[in-house]
Protein backbone atom coordinates (compact mmCIF):
# COMPACT_ATOMS: atom_id res chain seq x y z
CA UNK A 1 0.00 0.00 0.00
CA UNK A 2 2.87 2.34 0.91
CA UNK A 3 4.48 1.58 -2.41
CA UNK A 4 1.31 2.54 -4.27
CA UNK A 5 1.06 5.82 -2.37
CA UNK A 6 4.71 6.60 -3.00
CA UNK A 7 4.25 5.78 -6.67
CA UNK A 8 1.28 8.15 -6.95
CA UNK A 9 3.19 10.90 -5.22
CA UNK A 10 6.31 10.51 -7.27
CA UNK A 11 4.68 9.99 -10.66
CA UNK A 12 3.64 13.24 -12.30
CA UNK A 13 1.67 14.32 -15.34
CA UNK A 14 2.46 17.80 -16.72
CA UNK A 15 4.21 18.46 -13.46
CA UNK A 16 1.35 17.50 -11.16
CA UNK A 17 1.49 14.29 -9.06
CA UNK A 18 -1.08 11.61 -9.83
CA UNK A 19 -2.26 11.67 -6.22
CA UNK A 20 -3.45 15.24 -6.80
CA UNK A 21 -5.52 14.11 -9.78
CA UNK A 22 -7.03 11.31 -7.71
CA UNK A 23 -7.86 13.73 -4.91
CA UNK A 24 -9.54 16.09 -7.37
CA UNK A 25 -11.49 13.19 -8.91
CA UNK A 26 -12.57 12.09 -5.45
CA UNK A 27 -13.75 15.61 -4.63
CA UNK A 28 -15.86 15.76 -7.81
CA UNK A 29 -17.35 12.31 -7.19
CA UNK A 30 -17.99 13.21 -3.56
CA UNK A 31 -19.78 16.37 -4.65
CA UNK A 32 -22.15 14.53 -6.94
CA UNK A 33 -22.74 11.80 -4.35
CA UNK A 34 -23.59 14.55 -1.86
CA UNK A 35 -25.98 16.00 -4.48
CA UNK A 36 -27.84 12.68 -4.65
CA UNK A 37 -27.93 12.44 -0.86
CA UNK A 38 -29.37 15.95 -0.54
CA UNK A 39 -31.98 15.14 -3.22
CA UNK A 40 -33.04 12.04 -1.28
CA UNK A 41 -33.20 13.98 2.01
CA UNK A 42 -35.36 16.71 0.51
CA UNK A 43 -37.64 14.17 -1.17
CA UNK A 44 -38.17 12.63 2.27
CA UNK A 45 -38.75 16.05 3.85
CA UNK A 46 -41.24 16.93 1.10
CA UNK A 47 -43.27 13.79 1.82
CA UNK A 48 -43.27 14.57 5.53
CA UNK A 49 -44.26 18.20 4.98
CA UNK A 50 -47.31 17.11 2.96
CA UNK A 51 -48.73 15.62 6.16
CA UNK A 52 -48.55 18.94 8.02
CA UNK A 53 -51.16 21.68 7.82
CA UNK A 54 -48.52 24.34 7.28
CA UNK A 55 -47.95 25.40 3.68
CA UNK A 56 -44.71 27.29 4.32
CA UNK A 57 -42.61 24.16 4.90
CA UNK A 58 -43.67 22.77 1.49
CA UNK A 59 -42.67 26.06 -0.15
CA UNK A 60 -39.37 26.24 1.75
CA UNK A 61 -38.28 22.69 0.87
CA UNK A 62 -39.30 23.16 -2.79
CA UNK A 63 -37.27 26.40 -2.94
CA UNK A 64 -34.11 25.02 -1.35
CA UNK A 65 -33.81 21.52 -2.83
CA UNK A 66 -32.31 22.31 -6.25
CA UNK A 67 -29.97 25.11 -5.09
CA UNK A 68 -28.62 22.95 -2.27
CA UNK A 69 -28.19 19.97 -4.61
CA UNK A 70 -26.10 22.06 -6.99
CA UNK A 71 -24.25 23.62 -4.06
CA UNK A 72 -23.02 20.11 -3.21
CA UNK A 73 -22.07 19.26 -6.80
CA UNK A 74 -20.34 22.58 -7.42
CA UNK A 75 -18.68 22.27 -4.02
CA UNK A 76 -17.04 19.07 -5.22
CA UNK A 77 -15.86 20.79 -8.41
CA UNK A 78 -14.44 23.75 -6.50
CA UNK A 79 -12.89 21.33 -4.01
CA UNK A 80 -11.06 19.76 -6.93
CA UNK A 81 -9.92 23.19 -8.12
CA UNK A 82 -8.64 24.07 -4.65
CA UNK A 83 -6.59 20.85 -4.53
CA UNK A 84 -4.54 21.98 -7.51
CA UNK A 85 -1.81 24.55 -6.97
CA UNK A 86 -2.76 27.14 -9.56
CA UNK A 87 -0.22 29.66 -10.88
CA UNK A 88 -0.42 33.39 -10.21
CA UNK A 89 1.73 34.35 -13.21
CA UNK A 90 1.16 35.46 -15.93
CA UNK A 91 -2.53 35.25 -14.95
CA UNK A 92 -3.53 35.07 -11.30
CA UNK A 93 -5.68 31.94 -11.51
CA UNK A 94 -5.89 31.71 -7.72
CA UNK A 95 -7.69 35.05 -7.57
CA UNK A 96 -9.87 34.05 -10.51
CA UNK A 97 -10.78 30.79 -8.75
CA UNK A 98 -11.80 32.66 -5.60
CA UNK A 99 -13.85 35.18 -7.56
CA UNK A 100 -15.60 32.41 -9.50
CA UNK A 101 -16.36 30.58 -6.26
CA UNK A 102 -17.89 33.74 -4.80
CA UNK A 103 -20.00 34.49 -7.90
CA UNK A 104 -21.34 30.94 -8.15
CA UNK A 105 -22.39 30.67 -4.51
CA UNK A 106 -23.89 34.16 -4.38
CA UNK A 107 -25.93 33.19 -7.43
CA UNK A 108 -27.04 29.96 -5.70
CA UNK A 109 -28.27 32.00 -2.73
CA UNK A 110 -30.10 34.42 -5.04
CA UNK A 111 -31.57 31.46 -6.96
CA UNK A 112 -32.88 29.94 -3.73
CA UNK A 113 -34.35 33.29 -2.68
CA UNK A 114 -36.03 33.73 -6.09
CA UNK A 115 -37.57 30.26 -5.85
CA UNK A 116 -38.81 31.06 -2.36
CA UNK A 117 -40.36 34.32 -3.58
CA UNK A 118 -42.04 32.49 -6.47
CA UNK A 119 -43.46 29.83 -4.14
CA UNK A 120 -44.75 32.38 -1.63
CA UNK A 121 -46.25 34.43 -4.48
CA UNK A 122 -48.17 31.42 -5.80
CA UNK A 123 -49.42 30.70 -2.29
CA UNK A 124 -50.53 34.31 -1.92
CA UNK A 125 -52.10 34.20 -5.38
CA UNK A 126 -54.18 31.14 -4.46
CA UNK A 127 -55.32 32.82 -1.24
CA UNK A 128 -56.14 36.02 -3.14
CA UNK A 129 -58.47 34.15 -5.48
CA UNK A 130 -60.60 33.13 -2.50
CA UNK A 131 -61.21 36.73 -1.41
CA UNK A 132 -63.97 38.93 -2.81
CA UNK A 133 -61.72 41.91 -3.56
CA UNK A 134 -59.41 41.78 -6.57
CA UNK A 135 -56.95 44.26 -5.08
CA UNK A 136 -54.75 41.48 -3.73
CA UNK A 137 -54.87 39.68 -7.12
CA UNK A 138 -53.46 42.83 -8.67
CA UNK A 139 -50.90 43.35 -5.92
CA UNK A 140 -49.33 39.86 -6.15
CA UNK A 141 -47.53 40.26 -9.53
CA UNK A 142 -46.29 43.75 -8.63
CA UNK A 143 -44.81 42.60 -5.31
CA UNK A 144 -43.36 39.46 -6.92
CA UNK A 145 -41.53 41.40 -9.63
CA UNK A 146 -40.40 44.14 -7.23
CA UNK A 147 -38.83 41.64 -4.83
CA UNK A 148 -37.14 39.77 -7.69
CA UNK A 149 -35.62 42.97 -9.08
CA UNK A 150 -34.43 43.86 -5.57
CA UNK A 151 -32.76 40.46 -5.16
CA UNK A 152 -30.98 40.79 -8.50
CA UNK A 153 -29.68 44.22 -7.51
CA UNK A 154 -28.51 42.99 -4.11
CA UNK A 155 -26.72 40.04 -5.73
CA UNK A 156 -24.90 42.20 -8.28
CA UNK A 157 -23.88 44.78 -5.64
CA UNK A 158 -22.66 42.05 -3.28
CA UNK A 159 -20.59 40.39 -6.01
CA UNK A 160 -19.05 43.68 -7.15
CA UNK A 161 -18.26 44.69 -3.57
CA UNK A 162 -16.54 41.37 -2.80
CA UNK A 163 -14.60 41.42 -6.05
CA UNK A 164 -12.89 44.56 -4.82
CA UNK A 165 -14.89 47.17 -6.69
CA UNK A 166 -16.05 50.22 -4.79
CA UNK A 167 -19.80 50.28 -5.30
CA UNK A 168 -20.02 53.87 -4.06
CA UNK A 169 -17.43 54.91 -6.63
CA UNK A 170 -19.40 53.15 -9.34
CA UNK A 171 -22.57 54.92 -8.26
CA UNK A 172 -20.71 58.23 -8.29
CA UNK A 173 -19.47 57.41 -11.77
CA UNK A 174 -23.02 56.76 -12.88
CA UNK A 175 -23.85 60.24 -11.65
CA UNK A 176 -21.70 61.67 -14.43
CA UNK A 177 -24.05 60.18 -16.97
CA UNK A 178 -27.16 60.80 -14.94
CA UNK A 179 -28.77 63.01 -17.54
CA UNK A 180 -28.21 60.48 -20.30
CA UNK A 181 -29.43 57.64 -18.05
CA UNK A 182 -32.57 59.57 -17.13
CA UNK A 183 -33.25 60.27 -20.79
CA UNK A 184 -32.73 56.63 -21.74
CA UNK A 185 -34.90 55.35 -18.89
CA UNK A 186 -37.76 57.82 -19.16
CA UNK A 187 -40.02 55.22 -20.79
CA UNK A 188 -39.27 52.76 -18.00
CA UNK A 189 -40.02 55.40 -15.36
CA UNK A 190 -43.25 56.28 -17.16
CA UNK A 191 -44.25 52.60 -17.21
CA UNK A 192 -43.51 52.19 -13.50
CA UNK A 193 -45.55 55.31 -12.78
CA UNK A 194 -48.32 53.81 -14.91
CA UNK A 195 -48.33 50.67 -12.75
CA UNK A 196 -48.69 52.89 -9.65
CA UNK A 197 -51.65 54.64 -11.28
CA UNK A 198 -53.25 51.27 -12.07
CA UNK A 199 -52.77 50.11 -8.50
CA UNK A 200 -54.22 53.19 -6.82
CA UNK A 201 -56.83 54.38 -9.34
CA UNK A 202 -57.91 50.81 -10.18
CA UNK A 203 -59.28 51.46 -13.70
CA UNK A 204 -59.35 47.69 -14.07
CA UNK A 205 -58.43 44.51 -12.24
CA UNK A 206 -57.10 41.12 -13.26
CA UNK A 207 -59.85 39.25 -15.07
CA UNK A 208 -61.63 42.40 -16.31
CA UNK A 209 -62.65 42.80 -19.94
CA UNK A 210 -61.19 46.14 -21.09
CA UNK A 211 -60.74 48.15 -24.26
CA UNK A 212 -57.74 50.48 -24.65
CA UNK A 213 -57.71 52.31 -27.96
CA UNK A 214 -57.93 49.62 -30.63
CA UNK A 215 -56.91 46.86 -28.17
CA UNK A 216 -59.50 44.71 -26.42
CA UNK A 217 -59.34 41.64 -24.20
CA UNK A 218 -59.18 40.22 -20.68
CA UNK A 219 -56.49 41.39 -18.25
CA UNK A 220 -54.16 38.49 -17.37
CA UNK A 221 -51.26 40.13 -15.57
CA UNK A 222 -50.26 43.58 -14.29
CA UNK A 223 -46.51 44.09 -13.89
CA UNK A 224 -44.20 46.96 -13.06
CA UNK A 225 -43.63 47.85 -16.71
CA UNK A 226 -46.33 46.15 -18.74
CA UNK A 227 -49.82 44.70 -18.60
CA UNK A 228 -50.72 41.53 -20.52
CA UNK A 229 -54.15 41.22 -22.13
CA UNK A 230 -55.61 38.01 -23.56
CA UNK A 231 -57.55 38.92 -26.71
CA UNK A 232 -60.70 37.16 -27.84
CA UNK A 233 -58.59 35.60 -30.62
CA UNK A 234 -56.63 33.97 -27.73
CA UNK A 235 -53.43 35.90 -28.44
CA UNK A 236 -51.61 37.91 -25.76
CA UNK A 237 -50.95 41.63 -26.14
CA UNK A 238 -48.32 43.30 -23.94
CA UNK A 239 -49.15 46.95 -23.27
CA UNK A 240 -46.72 49.44 -21.66
CA UNK A 241 -48.28 50.74 -18.45
CA UNK A 242 -47.51 54.32 -19.51
CA UNK A 243 -50.29 53.96 -22.08
CA UNK A 244 -52.90 53.82 -19.31
CA UNK A 245 -51.96 57.31 -18.12
CA UNK A 246 -52.69 58.89 -21.51
CA UNK A 247 -55.36 56.67 -23.10
CA UNK A 248 -58.97 56.20 -22.05
CA UNK A 249 -59.74 52.73 -20.68
CA UNK A 250 -63.18 51.29 -21.36
CA UNK A 251 -63.87 48.65 -18.70
CA UNK A 252 -66.68 46.51 -20.06
CA UNK A 253 -66.69 44.36 -16.92
CA UNK A 254 -68.01 47.32 -14.94
CA UNK A 255 -71.29 47.28 -16.88
CA UNK A 256 -74.27 46.91 -14.55
CA UNK A 257 -76.52 46.15 -17.51
CA UNK A 258 -76.14 45.71 -21.27
CA UNK A 259 -77.90 47.75 -23.89
CA UNK A 260 -80.04 46.70 -26.84
CA UNK A 261 -80.50 49.48 -29.37
CA UNK A 262 -82.16 48.83 -32.72
CA UNK A 263 -84.70 49.99 -35.31
CA UNK A 264 -87.49 47.80 -36.63
CA UNK A 265 -88.76 48.88 -40.04
CA UNK A 266 -92.16 47.91 -41.47
CA UNK A 267 -93.47 48.65 -44.94
CA UNK A 268 -95.20 51.89 -45.91
CA UNK A 269 -98.38 49.91 -46.64
CA UNK A 270 -98.82 49.53 -42.86
CA UNK A 271 -101.74 51.49 -41.43
CA UNK A 272 -101.21 53.96 -38.55
CA UNK A 273 -103.31 51.76 -36.26
CA UNK A 274 -101.22 48.67 -37.01
CA UNK A 275 -97.99 50.58 -36.33
CA UNK A 276 -99.45 51.81 -33.03
CA UNK A 277 -100.43 48.24 -32.09
CA UNK A 278 -96.92 46.98 -32.93
CA UNK A 279 -95.36 49.62 -30.67
CA UNK A 280 -97.63 48.53 -27.81
CA UNK A 281 -96.91 44.86 -28.42
CA UNK A 282 -93.15 45.43 -28.25
CA UNK A 283 -93.58 47.37 -25.00
CA UNK A 284 -95.60 44.45 -23.60
CA UNK A 285 -92.87 42.03 -24.69
CA UNK A 286 -90.23 44.03 -22.81
CA UNK A 287 -92.40 44.37 -19.71
CA UNK A 288 -92.98 40.61 -19.59
CA UNK A 289 -89.46 39.42 -20.41
CA UNK A 290 -87.56 38.35 -17.27
CA UNK A 291 -84.24 38.67 -19.11
CA UNK A 292 -84.81 42.39 -19.74
CA UNK A 293 -84.84 45.26 -17.26
CA UNK A 294 -88.13 47.09 -16.90
CA UNK A 295 -86.88 50.17 -15.02
CA UNK A 296 -86.12 52.09 -18.21
CA UNK A 297 -86.89 51.36 -21.85
CA UNK A 298 -88.11 53.21 -24.95
CA UNK A 299 -90.25 51.99 -27.85
CA UNK A 300 -91.53 54.65 -30.26
CA UNK A 301 -92.45 55.17 -33.89
CA UNK A 302 -89.39 57.23 -34.69
CA UNK A 303 -88.82 57.93 -38.38
CA UNK A 304 -90.14 57.92 -41.93
CA UNK A 305 -87.21 56.12 -43.48
CA UNK A 306 -86.29 55.93 -47.18
CA UNK A 307 -88.15 52.62 -47.53
CA UNK A 308 -89.64 51.87 -44.10
CA UNK A 309 -91.59 53.14 -41.12
CA UNK A 310 -89.01 52.91 -38.34
CA UNK A 311 -89.76 51.91 -34.73
CA UNK A 312 -86.96 52.77 -32.32
CA UNK A 313 -86.24 50.23 -29.52
CA UNK A 314 -83.98 50.97 -26.55
CA UNK A 315 -83.74 48.60 -23.57
CA UNK A 316 -81.29 46.65 -21.39
CA UNK A 317 -80.62 43.03 -20.52
CA UNK A 318 -80.11 41.95 -16.92
CA UNK A 319 -76.97 39.95 -17.69
CA UNK A 320 -73.78 41.56 -18.95
CA UNK A 321 -72.20 38.22 -19.90
CA UNK A 322 -71.82 38.23 -23.67
CA UNK A 323 -73.23 34.75 -24.32
CA UNK A 324 -76.23 35.34 -22.02
CA UNK A 325 -76.77 38.78 -23.57
CA UNK A 326 -76.89 37.26 -27.07
CA UNK A 327 -79.38 34.63 -25.92
CA UNK A 328 -81.63 37.26 -24.36
CA UNK A 329 -81.39 39.49 -27.44
CA UNK A 330 -82.17 36.58 -29.76
CA UNK A 331 -85.27 35.60 -27.77
CA UNK A 332 -86.43 39.24 -27.76
CA UNK A 333 -86.00 39.64 -31.53
CA UNK A 334 -87.86 36.38 -32.22
CA UNK A 335 -90.79 37.66 -30.13
CA UNK A 336 -90.79 40.87 -32.22
CA UNK A 337 -90.89 38.79 -35.39
CA UNK A 338 -93.89 36.91 -33.97
CA UNK A 339 -95.67 40.18 -33.14
CA UNK A 340 -95.10 41.52 -36.66
CA UNK A 341 -96.52 38.31 -38.16
CA UNK A 342 -99.52 38.27 -35.78
CA UNK A 343 -100.48 41.82 -36.81
CA UNK A 344 -100.22 40.99 -40.51
CA UNK A 345 -97.36 43.41 -41.07
CA UNK A 346 -94.23 42.97 -43.16
CA UNK A 347 -90.66 43.94 -42.48
CA UNK A 348 -89.38 46.51 -44.95
CA UNK A 349 -86.32 45.97 -47.07
CA UNK A 350 -84.48 48.39 -49.38
CA UNK A 351 -86.65 49.09 -52.40
CA UNK A 352 -86.76 51.72 -55.14
CA UNK A 353 -89.63 52.88 -57.29
CA UNK A 354 -88.71 53.85 -60.83
CA UNK A 355 -91.08 56.32 -62.50
CA UNK A 356 -90.86 56.23 -66.31
CA UNK A 357 -92.16 59.39 -67.88
CA UNK A 358 -91.92 58.02 -71.38
CA UNK A 359 -89.94 55.99 -73.89
CA UNK A 360 -87.93 57.29 -76.85
CA UNK A 361 -90.05 57.64 -79.97
CA UNK A 362 -93.33 57.97 -78.11
CA UNK A 363 -95.37 61.12 -78.58
CA UNK A 364 -97.29 62.53 -75.70
CA UNK A 365 -100.80 63.74 -76.43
Amino acid sequence: MKEIIDFLKETTFIGIPLVTYLGALGAVIGGFVAKKVVAAIFARLARLSEKTKLKFDDILFAALDKPLEWAMALGGIFGALFIFSLPVEPVNLVKFRGALFLIVYVWLVIWAALRLVEGLSKWWEEAAKKTETKLDDQLVPIVRQSVKVFLYIVGVVFILQNLGYSVMSLLAGFGLGGAALALASRDTVANVFGSIVIFFDKPFQIGDWIEVGALEGTVEDVGLRTTRIRTFANSVITIPNAMFTTTAVNNWSKMRKRRIKMNVGVTYSSSPEKVRQLVERIREIIAGDENLLQDYYLVNFDNFGPFSLDIFIYCFTRSTVWAEFLEAKQAFMLKIMGAVADLGLDFAFPTQTLHVDGFPGEHKE
